[in-house]
């Protein structure tokens, strides 16, 4: 479990991954260069976009002012980014791939993902993750929103088992049946959406213990992320709530605390259905 907003966890291939970051889903690209220097400078070291949030531009810039403010350098930072379902082929993904780093202004990134399992396309395109990350150009690779059976028929093919799966994950979507084989195949788990896009804000569950703590139900879930050892990228555009979601660790929820919120699981999505998604661009 990590104890500060810098500690990193382990991925199966040996490469340190900050256990919170920030994600920029559904930021607009002019806002994303101040956002994300914002992040980095308050202590962020990951960060998370893809090619459909439309911002990669926005990211790279981000960071290059962080570098230039902080003193810091790029191999301080963790970044990923994720290949769209118009490129699940082998050279489609390739294409994505370069795209991206162009976009960025990288010269490679720490964590690639295939976004969207896409109608089982995504064979090819994970042939194509693997030969770049064999040639040096990826630290790690991995998915995103994949269910037990699209990693089922993934690792049937794979030479390189992923090293993250992320997905919708909450009190409200637990995901028990795909965690536990994550775990088992040792797949790391990375929230998206941990605080239910703001659903659980005013929850009041959260807010009893919330409350005993002094702090925000915001903080108490990703808090409750960080003891089930879950990878977690909440988003936020202002500095002062970067900050205040960082704030998690000096409190601790007990085991009966823990238990109460996974009491609260009810399968419940605000995204979509990785087996209902329209993959029809």
């Amino acid at each position: 479990m990590i104890n500060n907003l810098q500690d990193t966890i382990t991925l199966q291939n040996g490469l340190a991954m900050p256990g919170m970051g920030l994600g920029v889903f559904q930021v607009a690209n002019d806002a994303t260069v101040e956002i994300v220097k914002n992040a980095i400078e308050v202590g962020y070291r990951s960060i998370d976009t893809a090619a459909i949030y439309g911002n990669e531009v926005g990211v790279g810039e981000g960071i290059q002012q962080a570098l230039a403010s902080t003193g810091l350098k790029r191999e301080d930072l963790f970044i990923t980014s994720k290949v769209w379902n118009d490129g699940l082929g082998y050279d489609e993904t390739i294409a994505a791939y370069e795209e991206s780093l162009q976009k960025l202004g990288l010269d490679y990134l720490d964590l690639y993902l295939i976004h969207w399992p896409g109608n089982d396309k995504y064979t090819e395109a994970w042939k194509a993750l693997e030969d770049l990350y064999e040639e040096g150009k990826i630290n790690a690779i991995g998915v995103c929103n994949f269910n037990v059976s699209h990693l089922q028929d993934l690792l049937k093919i794979a030479r390189i088992t992923p090293a993250i799966n992320q997905v919708e994950f909450h009190p409200r979507l637990q995901q028990i049946e795909l965690r536990s084989f994550c775990m088992e195949h040792k797949i790391q788990l990375e929230a998206w959406a941990p605080l239910m896009q703001g659903g659980l804000l005013e929850d009041e569950t959260i807010s009893k213990i919330a409350e005993k703590y002094g702090k925000s139900n915001a903080q108490v879930i990703l808090r409750w992320d960080i003891q089930n050892g879950i990878v977690t990228i909440p988003k936020s555009a202002r500095r002062e709530r970067m900050i205040q979601n960082a704030d998690i660790f000096d409190f601790s929820l007990t085991d009966e605390e823990m238990a109460y919120i996974h009491t609260m699981n009810l399968d419940k999505r605000v995204g979509p259905d990785p087996e209902q998604f329209d993959f029809v661009m």
